[in-house]
């Protein structure tokens, strides 16, 4: 500290080593120097930048510095308070994950004694983990500023009280952001895979895991009951989705209904009938295909000429069977 004071240093840059580096974050930022926490990527991609292959201590060390001075706007320090509540949700998600691992190894146990152990075992670290999250809102409550803004997240339908535990904890940000921004962050922003005339399909990428996680336990439940607003949009989406599926199989039903009401004694034609109606069953799944939109208007056609659903047909059926006897 009197090194930095003694050269007027005021920003310095530390890259995240995996909570090693949480210490002297917070002593720097309680002597109040400016500090940037990059994250590997970002130094990396700014040694790839400026072609620097080469990597050693001496070498990442200046290219921190290059990166900390480069940087044009920086972020503000999130609230000190939150740090311990932060080492105290991410405990409890880990009974959680200690209480999941033994009733996965109490489903594949034959042994009874070994059993009522891991049954044990579940419920003492049950009762931890409500004590635990107990202790942790009553701390939260403590202020006044941070019990507000709980209940304002708690009142959201379909969010409970760990939900709204783990927003306030793990997105500080929360009410200073966009709400773009704040789907970055949870890792649920759709991202672009386009170039020229290629349209890829949208994807989400990176964000914090733990509050993504909860979120999805919120979200699920509440968009079929508790929530109006995600319900309308789930509705959405799984029309979207399972549009084609659905027309696929009701094609698919159709043709069996057709084909059980002309049956015929099981001979070398029949045989050719179950062959063609085989083909024509995989020939609409193959049109109605998500994948392969050409049953759909909404999609972009990825040819640059238009489908020949003839020869597509012709190309699909056995050349041993006669397609003269397929029902059409």
């Amino acid at each position: 500290m009197e090194w930095l004071k003694r050269h007027k240093v005021k920003r310095v840059g530390i890259e995240a080593s995996g909570g090693y580096e949480q210490a002297a974050v917070a002593e720097l930022r309680r002597q109040r120097f400016v500090v940037i926490v990059f994250q590997p990527i970002q130094v990396r991609a700014y040694a790839t930048f400026h072609l620097q292959r080469a990597k050693n201590d001496k070498m990442d060390a200046a290219l921190i510095a290059a990166c900390t001075a480069a940087v044009k706007k920086i972020h503000p320090a999130p609230d000190p308070r939150l740090q311990p509540f932060a080492v105290h949700l991410t405990m409890i998600d880990q009974i959680k994950e200690d209480i999941a691992k033994l009733k996965n190894r109490l489903e594949s146990c034959p042994d009874e004694r070994v059993q009522k152990f891991w049954k044990e075992q579940i419920a003492l670290l049950a009762k931890h983990r409500r004590a635990e999250f107990k202790a942790l809102v009553a701390a939260i409550r403590k202020h006044r500023d941070l019990a507000a803004r709980l209940d304002l997240i708690y009142s959201v339908g379909g969010s409970g009280l760990p939900t709204a535990v783990a927003i306030l904890i793990r997105m500080p940000e929360i009410g200073q952001i966009t709400r773009e921004q704040a789907a970055a962050l949870t890792g649920l922003a759709p991202y672009d895979d386009d170039s020229g005339k290629h349209v890829g399909a949208r994807r989400i990428d990176g964000g914090r895991q733990r509050l993504r996680q909860a979120l999805y336990t919120a979200a699920l439940p509440a968009s079929f009951r508790w929530n109006p607003q995600l319900m309308a949009l789930y509705s959405r989406a799984d029309r979207r989705r399972q549009g084609p599926q659905a027309r696929a199989g009701r094609l698919c039903q159709e043709a069996d209904r057709h084909h059980q009401r002309r049956r015929r004694p099981r001979n070398t034609v029949g045989r050719r009938t179950a062959q063609n109606r085989e083909c024509v069953r995989h020939l609409i799944s193959f049109l109605c295909s998500i994948r392969r939109p050409f049953l759909r208007p909404d999609l972009p056609s990825r040819r640059r000429r238009a489908p020949r659903p003839s020869r597509m047909a012709v190309a699909l059926v056995s050349p041993h069977v006669d397609c003269r006897q397929a029902t059409p």
